[in-house]
């Protein structure tokens, strides 16, 4: 795992299996939000060669916390995939089974931008607020798309919710209870990422489509995009 100094999150998501090949290293790379990163973590992402960024987040949440990556010779490109305010979903207390089927029925377009940039824009970091839910939605369909494992793409998922900091989630907890005390949701929303929400997309995605890439085709992705995103991210 790279190591970026005040980074959430952050990883490489090289080394996956995919068939009889493995995701390429220093591609494609995920993380929550890039408020504290310095000095040190700045050099950091000098070292890995990052060309762009795709931040996933709305306004209100980059008002809050904004990027500041000082001369970093790095393209910042937003691709928002919420169509209102990613604190709708805590008010409304969905599900994160409900919550990712609005993601990708909503933002499709938005995905297959992501899917394309790991071919037009790497090394490519993609990155929300905490990196689990927007991030690990695209990240997961951009992996699908490559053929990555399922087992394989549902463990980076789920991996998420063992590198939150203890004293970030009940920091945050407490705060979300005080706002919606009545609501049942807060923990898995703010918190977790349980294999069996991502699998269950997955499967939604392949009962309704055929596979997950095809939902991505179904959404403009060309045959020459998944051929390139192959041979850019998969290695033999």
């Amino acid at each position: 795992m790279a190591d970026v100094a005040g980074a959430l999150n952050f990883r490489d998501v090289g080394g996956l299996p995919a068939g009889s090949g493995v995701t390429r290293h220093g591609v494609l790379f995920r993380s929550g939000n890039l408020a504290r990163v310095g000095e040190e973590g700045r050099a950091a992402l000098r070292s890995l060669g990052l060309r762009h960024i795709v931040d996933l987040r709305e306004d209100a949440e980059i008002a809050y916390e904004p990027t500041d990556l000082g001369d970093l010779p790095v393209v910042t490109r937003r691709v928002p995939l919420f169509a209102g305010s990613a604190s709708s979903f805590f008010e409304e207390d969905v599900t994160l089974a409900d919550l990712y089927r609005t993601l990708v029925d909503g933002s499709s377009e938005a995905i297959v931008q992501i899917v394309r940039g790991v071919v037009d824009d790497a090394p490519l970091l993609v990155h929300c607020t905490v990196g689990k839910d927007r991030t690990g939605v695209a990240v997961a369909l951009t992996l699908a798309a490559a053929g990555v494992d399922e087992d394989a793409i549902v463990a980076d998922y789920a991996r998420t919710e063992t590198l939150l900091p203890a004293d970030r989630n009940a920091r945050v907890l407490s705060y979300l209870q005080r706002l919606h005390p009545e609501a049942r949701n807060l923990a898995d929303l703010a918190t977790r990422s349980p294999a069996p929400v991502m699998r269950g997309l997955l499967d939604d995605l392949r009962a309704r489509f055929g596979a997950p890439v095809e939902f991505l085709r179904a959404r403009g992705l060309s045959d020459d995009d998944v051929r390139e995103l192959r041979r850019s991210l998969i290695t033999d």
